[in-house]
């Protein structure tokens, strides 16, 4: 499994990225999308699924990619131990992070990060692909775009609302599955990115709080 630690001088915390069904680590919305983290003080690992290592195109098993994401996550504190983890992933990759937190608790992991959830296949809404959320006991934050096909939000709203306190749901307005923005919206893809490096890091920051007892 090859990796990429990208660590700012500034680092608070550390996410362990997971790329999506159609594009590896080095794609260039998880490059942009780990530059805008380590800006706001995130260190993310981003690493490969065996399936794109090996340059296939048909993802590995869910046994396997979920394997992928606990080796990932105890690479991850073994290469900064002195940081709190999260872990997530674009699209496929934080929906097997969150089946592999489902099946056992992610050591040491304090919150899942989804950037674009896929609730569902393309324009075939349903919420199968949920049901295992309900057994994740840790807060789950999902930044979902409004434009998203692979996440009808009159489904998706529902699903968080039933995970009460431990889902939190950013919504970004006019944003498609992989966060481009209409310019109508008079946003630019750069600044979408931005919020969601912000959000995180924020929402990271009032988790931390309370699981700490100072709120």
């Amino acid at each position: 499994m090859s990796a990429l630690l990208l660590r700012p001088t500034t680092a608070r915390r550390l996410l362990v990225l997971a790329h999506g069904a159609g594009a590896g680590m080095r794609h260039p919305f998880m490059e942009k999308l780990a530059g805008e983290l380590a800006g706001v003080g995130v260190t993310t690992l981003r690493y490969q699924f065996p399936y794109m290592e090996g340059r296939r195109r048909v993802p590995d098993a869910p046994a396997v990619l979920m394997a992928t994401v606990v080796a990932a996550v105890r690479a991850a504190a073994e290469a900064a131990p002195d940081l709190p983890l999260l872990a997530g992933g674009k699209s496929m990759g934080g929906r097997m992070t969150s089946q592999a937190a489902a099946q056992r608790p992610l050591e040491g992991v304090r919150g899942l990060v989804f950037f674009g959830f896929p609730l569902h296949p393309p324009n075939q809404p349903g919420t199968k692909r949920a049901e295992h959320l309900a057994k994740v006991a840790i807060p789950m934050l999902f930044l979902q775009g409004t434009r998203d096909t692979l996440a009808d939000l009159t489904l998706l709203r529902p699903v968080c609302t039933k995970l009460g306190s431990r889902a939190t749901l950013h919504v970004i307005e006019t944003a498609d599955h992989s966060f481009h923005v209409l310019k109508k919206s008079g946003r630019s893809d750069p600044e979408v990115l931005r919020e969601l490096a912000e959000k995180a890091a924020s929402w990271a920051d009032g988790m931390e709080q309370i699981q700490s007892g100072r709120v």
